[in-house]
């Protein structure tokens, strides 16, 4: 029997896949034109990762299935860098937050609601975040740039409060 250590509400603010990369794969190149399209819903499937994105069934266990960033982190960023409304998209990760600091699930098993995930690391930012969002987000979202999760139950995820459960 799993022990419920913690629970919150969290709110999920959007879903993103793409199919196609823009980065991995473009060093010393032009990026890709590929977008991260806002979804009604995600399909999670286990060890696989999102239906249609472009990291599904990319490697065995690989680490980041699905990925997560906060939305608090981007408001920050554009009071930093002195932007106005950024794009979520451009981050590029699948799932947008908002209540959870996400590093607190890196080494963690947890639910939002019937499914669960295990997180694995930062999704640690690269240069490109400077050409994607603006000069300056890379160095500003180091430690910040979100979670890179495997997923270890089939469902969906869409926009919406969870209640999110720290399993283990």
């Amino acid at each position: 029997m799993t022990q419920n250590v913690s629970a919150q509400t969290i709110e999920i603010e959007a879903c993103y896949i793409s199919d196609g990369h823009n980065f991995l794969g473009h060093h010393g190149k032009e990026p890709g034109q590929n977008l991260a399209i806002k979804c009604e819903s995600v399909q999670c499937k286990a060890g696989q990762g999102l239906v249609g994105d472009r990291f599904f069934g990319y490697k065995s266990d690989y680490k980041g299935q699905i990925t997560f960033l906060e939305r608090e982190q981007i408001g920050v960023l554009e009071k930093e860098l002195q932007l106005t409304d950024i794009n979520p998209a451009k981050f590029r990760r699948n799932i947008i937050t908002y209540g959870i600091d996400l590093n607190t699930l890196i080494g963690r098993t947890f639910a939002l609601g019937a499914l669960r995930f295990q997180g694995v690391e930062e999704c640690r930012p690269c240069y490109w975040m400077d050409y994607a969002v603006a000069e300056g987000a890379e160095k500003f979202l180091r430690g910040k740039g979100g979670l890179r999760a495997r997923i270890l139950s089939d469902g969906a995820l869409t926009p919406g409060s969870y209640e999110l459960e720290i399993i283990s």
